[in-house]
């Protein structure tokens, strides 16, 4: 028998529509997004970022979800319709894909507020009491129950997900919010230079995580008169949320204090952070956990054979050392170390991979040293290639180098070479 709590969440959840913005390009990681939006980009071996939003929502119990797409959403689309494109609407539960289709002007989504004010005839058929906007290109474990509960709890009429993070790390990057003792909201500022600190953790301060909960009737009723307003550039963090603090109920809910120890959560919107954060799994223990069957992390995946290690002599073996390493994969001969091989990765004879992440179809010739790196998708590395290993050697070859000395290659830069 469930718990009153549970029953209590299950009911609320049931009566909630989310939405997941996942139109974003993702600039900062460069060629990485030249042919795919960053909620399509591959992570952790066999996954999408997408993917994250999506099973948190279907974990929490919140089975009617629109996914928001624009920017080169191609292989985005794919994915959803080929791994999420079973749910069935009879039975109350969706995972609708929402392009930009210009419905209620010639324009295509101006920003996250049009992108749903653009749809809000959609959302309206639905009848939920509540509606939950989510952000598409993070990776984080959440369950939205404790913030629907909040949410309903307090009375607010929006509440906004947040977590302390290190001033550095939010300066230019994430909406910073001020709160009083009732966690009311009193203060937002979207990407500020100089974020406002906690007044009892000075090197901190309190920042968005792009998850919303909205009253729906509140959430129509800010969302028409922001259309009508020309000076806005019709987003949720520059415009609809500054302009409602003062006159309605917003509060926070600290994803920290609720999640307690599993408060997983990273913006892998740079070469560095998204490195760091693939990296981060092949530890013995990471923070997250990809083997829980309890939060389970869905996807869709090609049916492929398993992984292959072959040779095993003095100076020609193939394997795999503190590393995760998906179907198709065959390292013939090599050596793998705390990397990360996507599907149908094929590593050669004498070649050396050392903390880097291989996206799917990734080829490596024999003789080859690849260090601290990350090949994109069915980039073929010639014989006796070294990335990583002279980064004067890297640029000069076209290849990017980041802030932190991760080297991205691609099919593009390779091909370039020739």
């Amino acid at each position: 028998m469930e718990k009153p709590n549970n029953r209590y969440i299950s009911n609320l959840t049931r009566d909630t529509y989310a939405l997941i913005l996942a139109g974003g390009r993702g600039s900062r990681l460069y060629e990485l997004t030249n042919w795919r939006a960053k909620p399509a980009l591959y992570f952790g071996g066999k996954f999408r970022i997408i993917d994250f939003p999506l099973s948190n929502c279907i974990n929490s119990g919140i089975r009617n979800i629109g996914v928001l797409t624009q920017y080169k959403s191609h292989s985005l689309i794919r994915h959803l319709v080929r791994g999420w494109g079973h749910f069935k609407k009879e039975l109350g539960e969706s995972v609708e894909v929402l392009p930009a289709s210009q419905r209620f002007s010639e324009d295509w989504y101006q920003g996250t507020a049009d992108a749903v004010y653009q749809n809000i005839d959609i959302i309206r058929d639905e009848l939920p009491k509540y509606v939950m906007i989510l952000s598409g290109d993070h990776i984080y474990r959440m369950d939205y129950g404790p913030m629907l509960a909040q949410h309903v709890e307090s009375g607010a009429k929006m509440t906004v997900s947040c977590m302390s993070v290190p001033i550095a790390q939010a300066r230019d990057a994430f909406g910073v919010i001020s709160v009083n003792e009732q966690n009311r909201v009193t203060g937002f500022i979207e990407k500020p230079s100089n974020p406002a600190p906690l007044i009892d953790d000075p090197g901190s301060c309190l920042a968005s995580m792009g998850n919303y909960v909205f009253d729906t009737d509140f959430l129509f009723e800010q969302l028409e008169l922001d259309a009508q307003n020309e000076n806005s550039a019709h987003d949720f963090g520059k415009d609809i949320i500054p302009s409602i603090i003062d006159n309605h109920r917003v509060c926070a809910f600290d994803f920290k204090k609720s999640a307690k120890n599993d408060s997983y959560w990273r913006d892998v919107g740079t070469l560095d952070s998204f490195w760091e954060a693939n990296m981060e799994l092949v530890a013995p223990i990471p923070e997250l956990n990809l083997y829980d069957k309890l939060w389970p992390i869905w996807t869709y995946q090609e049916q492929l054979p398993p992984a292959k290690f072959v040779w095993e002599q003095d100076d020609r073996r193939g394997e795999a050392l503190n590393s995760l390493v998906s179907g198709g994969c065959i390292v013939s001969g090599a050596t793998i170390r705390r990397s990360i091989c996507f599907s149908n990765v094929k590593v050669m004879s004498y070649s050396d991979v050392h903390e880097s992440v291989l996206l799917p179809g990734v080829e490596v010739a024999q003789n080859c040293i690849i260090k601290k790196a990350i090949i994109d998708r069915r980039a073929i590395i010639p014989e006796n290639t070294h990335i990583g290993v002279n980064h004067d050697d890297d640029r000069a070859r076209g290849f990017r180098v980041s802030e932190n000395g991760v080297v991205l290659v691609t099919r593009e830069m390779l091909a370039a070479l020739k």
